[in-house]
């Protein structure tokens, strides 16, 4: 029996599937796209188990898979997961360069969503650094930015990048405040980039 074509969301750094924009997309796609599976699994607090998580995800839904949503450092995978799949991805606030982000987040932290406790060490950041993709150009990639994100400078995301698509939303905030006006766009552009793919 065929699978259901999937879309996989990656939620952020202390965060989980039960966060508000994970939520927005399963409730959007569930209304206006019932034949679409969205997965959003809780994303391993630990760099060394994370690449496990995305790697059994890509292999389970490989023959349906349309691409990935990535929030923040959820973001930052979704583009290492897209250059693995070969697959589009859509980029919300990402962070650019979380390795170097986290260094001011070093010590123990509680996930609010799950209750779990971790540690943020220098080699915890060193870790992170195996999913860097260097080169975005010839990935399928659309960048969604609002430059009032206290959290991260959209401008390392703006020029990390410059040469996929990428949209600058003046105003807003980490959680990207536009994102439920943009999530028909964002669907649209997933289905039209598998569409030309096959």
């Amino acid at each position: 029996m065929q699978q259901k074509s999937t879309i996989i969301y990656l939620h952020g750094f202390l965060s989980s599937p039960q966060s508000k924009k994970a939520q927005q997309t399963v409730g959007f796609i569930g209304q206006h796209y019932p034949d679409i599976r969205v997965v959003c699994p809780q994303i391993p607090s630990y760099p060394q188990q994370i690449e496990a998580c995305l790697q059994s995800l890509i292999k389970q839904y490989d023959d349906c898979l349309l691409g990935f949503i990535g929030s923040s450092l959820g973001g930052y995978l979704a583009t290492w997961c897209a250059e693995q799949t070969q697959k589009s991805a859509v980029l919300i606030n990402p962070a650019a360069y979380p390795y170097r982000l986290l260094a001011d987040y070093l010590g123990e932290h509680t996930n609010p969503y799950t209750g779990e406790l971790f540690e943020v060490t220098p080699d915890f950041n060193q870790a992170l650094k195996k999913f860097e993709v260097k080169n975005t150009d010839l990935l399928k990639l659309w960048v969604l930015l609002e430059t009032e994100d206290e959290t991260l400078d959209y401008k390392e995301a703006a020029q990390k990048f410059a040469n996929n698509q990428l949209e600058v939303i003046k105003g807003g905030n980490h959680a990207f405040v536009h994102y439920a006006e943009y999530l028909p766009a964002i669907i649209q552009y997933l289905l039209k980039q598998h569409r030309n793919t096959k």
